[in-house]
């Protein structure tokens, strides 16, 4: 299975929870199907949304009509309608159908919705049509359906629920939204009197301002044009600046070994300094006895003159 194939598998499993989880539908009386390549992609039939799986939405050839799928699972009740739509519309790249509670009493009443709010527009015209009845699943209803859908994007079925394409799955989903909105608008509009409605020149230039309203398609975003190459510049510069602010702490441990050096040198002052002091020491020890000798001759000297006393005997 292609990528591409299995990421819409699995979009239409989260759109069909979305359906239920928006209050436009209940159950598993909605389905969704989606355009791929040359066949069509849809719901399986009645199965609860939160045990859908990618493997069981079945795949349908577009110019099938004889109800052969692939799949373990059937289809669908309605792929008919499906298939019509996704074959014969251009436009249409996916489709939704669900019985929303405003849309499904407007069309029990068989009332179509007319230009009672300017989001009309967002269907293609000025009213929302209500297809007529048929059985479920029929060929019948599917042609009623269609034809319901001539140049617009939804309508509503009988007695039934309502239909909403979209050139994309998430398009059409805000289709089936927006219409269960304004049925909602309208159903409540008529319990105060009924809708002032709004001209076709009116709807006219909603359509006109429609071209950039609304959730847009990708292919209508402008894409995002290349950055030049100067753009670049800035982060060479960003790199250098970072390389240089790399370095800056190996100069500071530098600048931070001066002082070691400085302390290094004074110790070694310093042992100089001492040793020049032990000779000077030395020298003052050697001048202290030098000192002392002659005092002692001097004293040595003194005593013949004290031995002089048998001078004395002369008299």
């Amino acid at each position: 299975m292609k990528k591409a194939e299995l990421a819409l598998r699995e979009e239409i499993i989260a759109r069909c929870r979305e359906m239920n989880s928006s209050g436009i539908n209940q159950g598993t009386s909605g389905n969704i199907s989606v355009r791929f390549e040359d066949k069509m992609l849809i719901s399986p039939s009645a199965i609860p949304y939160d045990q859908m799986t990618p493997e069981m939405i079945a795949s349908v050839g577009l110019e099938d009509t004889s109800g052969r799928y692939e799949g373990p699972l059937k289809p669908s009740t309605e792929w008919r309608f499906h298939q019509k739509l996704l074959r014969g519309r251009p436009d249409a790249g996916a489709v939704v159908h669900a019985h929303p509670t405003y849309c499904t009493t407007l069309a029990i009443a068989r009332k179509e919705i007319p230009s009672c709010h300017y989001m009309i527009a967002a269907f293609g015209g000025n009213n929302v049509r209500c297809a007529g009845y048929a059985t479920f699943g029929s060929e019948e209803l599917s042609e009623l359906a269609i034809d319901a859908m001539t140049d617009r994007t939804a309508c509503l079925l009988a007695n039934h629920g309502m239909i909403a394409i979209g050139e994309t799955l998430a398009k059409a989903m805000w289709r089936a939204i927006e219409l269960e909105t304004i049925a909602k608008q309208y159903y409540l509009s008529l319990a105060i009197g009924g809708p002032v409605l709004l001209s076709d020149a009116a709807i006219d230039d909603t359509h006109r301002g429609f071209a950039g309203y609304g959730l847009q398609d990708d292919a209508g975003k402008e894409k995002p044009k290349p950055k030049p190459r100067a753009a670049k510049k800035p982060a060479a510069k960003a790199a250098a600046a970072k390389t240089a602010a790399a370095k800056k702490p190996a100069t500071k441990a530098t600048a931070s070994t001066k002082p070691a050096a400085k302390t290094a040198a004074a110790r070694k002052s310093a042992a100089k300094a001492a040793t020049a002091k032990k000779p000077a020491a030395k020298a003052a020890t050697a001048r202290k006895p030098a000192a002392k000798k002659p005092a002692a001759k001097a004293a040595a000297a003194k005593k013949p003159a004290a031995a002089k006393k048998p001078s004395a005997s002369k008299k």
